[in-house]
């Protein structure tokens, strides 16, 4: 596991007291994680992060290969670290399942989450129950894949979740008719294309952080996204804020951070 930096010093003043061979000095660095011996791999991880910044390395999956993408899972396993991929394809998946059946894979919010073995069990959502409540709304189903990403991001995170789909603002008597699920949440995620005003309203009726998740969901003028995210970042609402086009993971991590803290 990482060192702290009063360890580091330690041993950086015992191999220049000559209390420690360089060799043994290079053991403990690769142990700790700071330090990588491997030569002409496709990634050069970064096993201080959990420390540093409470979580992982989260990986990117496009443009790596299957096997890649196993490397990087085993590592953060040997390390004593859950992994969490994103943008996963069939044929990734597929080797990363093999030989890690525990795996959970959402194939619609394209995912992969490999948690330690005391929380491999794919139908146990939260790893903590003080890790907060972050909820999650799409307006439409359409938005839903941009959603479930949201939704895996959050329970690697250790966060209770709540899925609520389909309450766009074309059917106004629907959104209030789940504010008991979503009123008391740490965190709130919300998924939606077109014209994007949901985050506004939703926002209107709680206390905590909306995060706004624009999609490239709607027609031609909607620009791939590029109309929701402005809609969304013009919101009146002072308690949203947003997130990048399609990006669930971002949305997700966001709220998992706020929940956990507040939790």
């Amino acid at each position: 596991m990482p060192v702290s930096l009063d360890e580091l010093t330690s041993l950086l003043q015992r191999l220049q007291q000559g209390e420690l061979a360089v060799e043994q000095a290079t053991e403990q660095l690769l142990r700790s994680g700071y330090v990588s011996s491997e030569q002409g791999v496709e990634a050069q991880l970064d096993l201080d992060r959990a420390r540093r910044c409470g979580y992982p390395e989260v990986v990117y999956a496009p443009g790596k290969t299957p096997q890649a993408l196993v490397h990087i899972l085993a590592r953060l396993r040997e390390h004593g670290q859950s992994g969490f991929a994103t943008r996963v394809t069939p044929e990734q998946s597929a080797m990363v399942l093999e030989v890690f059946p525990q795996a959970v894979h959402n194939p619609l919010a394209r995912t992969l989450r490999l948690d330690l073995p005391a929380a491999t069990d794919a139908t146990a959502e939260p790893q903590s129950p003080d890790g907060g409540l972050v909820v999650v709304i799409t307006a439409g189903t359409s938005d839903r894949p941009v959603a479930e990403e949201a939704v895996e991001t959050a329970r690697w995170m250790g966060c209770r979740v709540d899925l609520i789909v389909d309450v766009g603002v074309a059917g106004p008597h629907r959104l209030p008719a789940q504010k008991h699920r979503f009123e008391h949440a740490d965190a709130i995620v919300v998924v939606a294309g077109m014209e994007a005003a949901l985050p506004s309203i939703v926002g209107g009726f709680v206390a905590c952080p909306v995060i706004g998740v624009p999609t490239s969901v709607g027609y031609g003028a909607s620009f791939q996204g590029l109309s929701a995210l402005l809609g969304m970042i013009n919101s009146c609402a002072a308690n949203v804020t947003v997130v990048n086009i399609d990006a669930g993971f971002k949305g997700g991590f966001v709220a998992g951070l706020i929940a956990r803290r507040r939790a």
